[in-house]
């Protein structure tokens, strides 16, 4: 038996009228899945338990079969896993983005106009990481270069009370004064992204990036505070070796921490340009080499989502569905038997371009036990199933053990 879980993340969404009042699930087309829930068990998972935030960390880790009330300390802590950091039980590690904030003098006034300082490019990202290791670095303070926007701030004998300091993604097109955290435990990390945007607006690589027509990252924006984690080893509670095959070090992170194999695709993006084939092919040669479970995360939907951008989110998922899904399908009927999982770890409706904590559609197929499914897979007929999974990390056991 061989296991996949194909997680597209952010992929479920509600009816929007830019999409002929439909879902980007429900637009899309995206044959194999479909023909898949003709014969499979689907329903709705709830993957985000009551009180903790709809993040990718909560939910990713719930599909994986780990109880975030149980073992979650953070988002960042499990990004610097991936990273090669090596945290102290006294460290804190913080999420740092690279941004675009618009041009007001004062800070507060300033808008946040680009969470992501439009998909900069990760040799740019990691020269100016650098100047802010330059500016602000030092023995309690060490910034470490990551993948496109995303980097991390690891703070020696830090604290995780800082008060409310709000994702990125949460406040597109907001002004960001009212979203600074308050608490006096903040202050310097307050002070760092203040700062930080006197050390980056000019800086050689800003300077080349708005010459060509393209937002300038020039500010940080920390965020996603948390402590060392610890996972017990996928293969000792599950009796299944696993692999992951994702662009981000959120994903990559949990499945280090998990014992997991952790694939290297260099063409993945974690975009609608990533190289879906690449991490299909991935995929399929940890399956061959003996792996018995591959979770294949792909983030594009849910940065889709983010952006509003309705028709590439239609677009990501037919990505999806034909360049991963469709040859993995073949690579998979070379074996005796299979269980695919396929869902999402949350919404990202294009609708208010944030997570969201509604239970989110599944489909498990085995191939040697073909059930009585629905004629297409969308929000609306894995609601009709009337199936429901309550506990979101039950759905890894009902994956690998049925």
């Amino acid at each position: 038996m061989k296991y996949m879980v194909l997680l597209c993340d952010g992929m479920a969404d509600y009816p929007f009228k830019e999409l002929e009042g439909k879902t980007p699930m429900e637009l899309a087309r995206k044959p194999h899945m479909d023909k898949l829930a003709e014969t499979a068990e689907v329903g709705l998972c709830k993957t985000v338990a009551d009180g903790l935030k709809p993040g990718s960390d909560v939910a990713n880790l719930s599909v994986m079969g780990y109880d975030p009330a149980v073992c979650y300390t953070g988002r960042s802590p499990l990004e610097a896993a991936s990273m090669g950091i090596t945290l102290s039980d006294t460290d804190v590690a913080l999420r740092c983005n690279l941004v675009t904030l618009s041009d007001e003098t004062d800070y507060v006034r300033k808008t946040m106009v680009d969470y992501c300082a439009g998909d900069i490019s990760t040799p740019e990202a990691a020269e100016l990481i650098q100047a802010v290791q330059a500016a602000f670095g030092n023995d309690t303070y060490a910034f470490h270069p990551g993948v496109s926007y995303r980097h991390c701030l690891i703070v020696q004998n830090g604290t995780i009370d800082l008060g409310d300091m709000t994702p990125p993604h949460d406040i597109s097109g907001q002004v960001v004064g009212a979203y600074l955290s308050k608490a006096e435990t903040a202050a310097p990390l307050i002070d760092m992204m203040r700062g930080s945007y006197q050390v980056l607006k000019d800086h050689p690589v800003n300077q080349k990036r708005i010459a060509q027509g393209k937002r300038p990252a020039n500010s940080i924006w920390l965020w996603g505070e948390g402590r060392k984690p610890g996972l017990q080893n996928f293969e000792e509670k599950n009796g299944a070796s696993a692999g992951v095959v994702s662009a981000v070090d959120l994903i990559k992170g949990i499945g280090k921490l998990a014992g997991m194999e952790v694939a290297q695709v260099p063409g993945a993006t974690g975009y609608l340009d990533t190289d879906f084939t690449g991490k299909m092919q991935a995929a399929a040669r940890m399956l061959r080499e003996g792996r018995d479970l591959v979770y294949v995360h792909v983030e594009a939907p849910d940065e889709c989502g983010h952006r509003g951008e309705a028709q590439n989110k239609v677009r990501a998922i037919e990505l999806i569905d034909e360049k991963i899904l469709g040859p993995m399908l073949h690579e998979l009927e070379a074996y005796d038997d299979y269980r695919i999982l396929i869902m999402p770890d949350h919404p990202t409706p294009l609708s208010t371009r944030t997570h969201a904590a509604d239970p989110v559609p599944f489909l498990l197929y085995q191939k040697s036990a073909p059930k009585a499914g629905v004629s297409v897979f969308t929000e609306q007929t894995a609601a009709e199933t009337g199936l429901f999974i309550q506990h979101g990390p039950s759905i890894m056991d009902r994956l690998l053990k049925g």
